[in-house]
């Protein structure tokens, strides 16, 4: 796992890169919003990058707050939402940001958690839910088992065809294939063994399933009182 410093370092300098190519995480926005009432109170959106998922969740939630280790990619975030009153974003440390206990409907963290020490963070998520609140987390996994393989093979023609739909299979501009390469080769995926482990001990009830482009997602609902 990266240091702090340099995960900053690296988001700051993606931050500054135009939008190009296909965002698999993205094509789970969808599936994931499908897991919350149709309206919520407040939500909280943890390694909100950009922001795109945060403003779908001011769609649908009074307020969304958005966090990121990156002061580029809340300057990004903050421009591209200019047209939002409910939503804001702050410069934060997720092993750091203190959330006052049960206060938010949703929590979500989208390509996040493989940056930090899952176990902890989900813990600070947890903490942060009201009773009936849920958590969304929507991430990469490590290949490992069989059932993972398979998967794994059968995401290839959908990310072809979403490649293709909306790129024609151009490739990267060069400064964009560098910087995304400098940053992968500090990223560490669980496995869906470690992800089921954490929620066998924290989660009790969660629902962790396997998804094509190589993702996971884990969702929970915080029991009511």
């Amino acid at each position: 796992m990266a240091d702090t410093a340099s995960i900053q370092a690296d988001f700051d300098r993606i931050a500054m890169l135009p939008a190009w190519g296909v965002d698999h995480n993205a094509h789970y926005h969808r599936f994931l919003l499908n897991q919350l009432p149709h309206r919520i109170g407040e939500a909280l959106d943890l390694g909100c990058g950009t922001g795109d998922f945060s403003r779908l969740l001011a769609a649908r939630a009074d307020r969304v707050l958005g966090l990121d280790l990156s002061p580029g990619m809340v300057s990004a975030a903050s421009t591209r939402s200019a047209g939002f009153a409910n939503l804001e974003f702050q410069n934060a440390d997720a092993l750091k940001w203190k959330s006052p206990p049960a206060r938010f409907d949703c929590v979500a963290a989208i390509a996040t958690l493989h940056h930090l020490p899952m176990g902890e963070v989900v813990a600070r998520m947890k903490q942060a839910l009201r009773p009936g609140g849920s958590m969304l987390i929507l991430d990469l996994y490590r290949v490992e088992t069989l059932t993972d393989f398979l998967t794994a093979a059968a995401g290839v023609p959908l990310h072809l065809a979403l490649r293709l739909a909306h790129t024609g299979f151009a490739k990267p501009p060069r400064e964009i294939r560098d910087a995304w390469d400098a940053h992968g080769r500090t990223d560490r995926y669980p496995t869906i063994e470690e992800v089921g482990r954490i929620c066998d001990s924290m989660l009790p009830g969660a629902k962790v399933r396997r998804h094509l482009l190589w993702r996971y997602s884990l969702v929970w609902r915080a029991p009511s009182k």
